[in-house]
């Protein structure tokens, strides 16, 4: 019974290998891209690219457990969640007032600890940022936001997509 159970699972990941999420980095605008619309110092910059680019942008790195299945399932996934919520290589293509909250769920996240997820840093160490880090990170979201300076109002449509969507932009 127990040699069965082993067999269905090994075959199982064999023909899961023949199932492959597509690993892809869309195209590029770098004229859109947050380092070249916010130009944020060199170490804020290392810090995100450490800590967030395989997630929240067009350049991850897809090293080879990524093609495992069905960890490559999982990794992928995470990957187009990441790119959905934000993705700094379309930072320009947002209006003002999403990069004001953008800019304000970065720092939530980083000052929380909840970003790099756990999952990403048991293979990644190297992307786990220190206390330092994250309140240079926060305190450059939050000049940042400044910069925007105050918002104007939401317009009627935003109003209106809020209230089908029920959440604020």
């Amino acid at each position: 019974m127990l040699k069965r159970a082993a067999l269905v699972i090994v075959a199982a990941l064999v023909v899961g290998q023949a199932i492959r999420p597509n690993r892809t980095n869309p195209p590029v605008d770098p004229t859109q891209t947050l380092a070249a619309t916010l130009h944020p110092p060199a170490t804020i910059m290392a810090n995100l690219d450490r800590g967030c680019r395989d997630c929240h942008s067009s350049d991850t790195a897809w090293p080879w457990y990524t093609s495992v299945s069905p960890l490559s399932w999982w990794i992928v996934h995470h990957v187009d969640e990441g790119r959905r919520e934000v993705s700094f290589s379309e930072w320009g293509t947002l209006d003002v007032r999403r990069q004001f909250k953008k800019l304000g769920d970065i720092c939530e996240q980083v000052e929380k600890g909840d970003m790099p997820i756990e999952s990403y840093l048991l293979i990644h160490r190297e992307a786990r940022l220190d206390d330092e880090e994250r309140r240079q990170i926060c305190d450059w979201t939050k000049s940042e936001q400044t910069k925007l300076g105050p918002l104007p109002p939401p317009s009627p449509e935003e109003l209106s997509r809020r209230g089908r969507q029920g959440r604020p932009d």
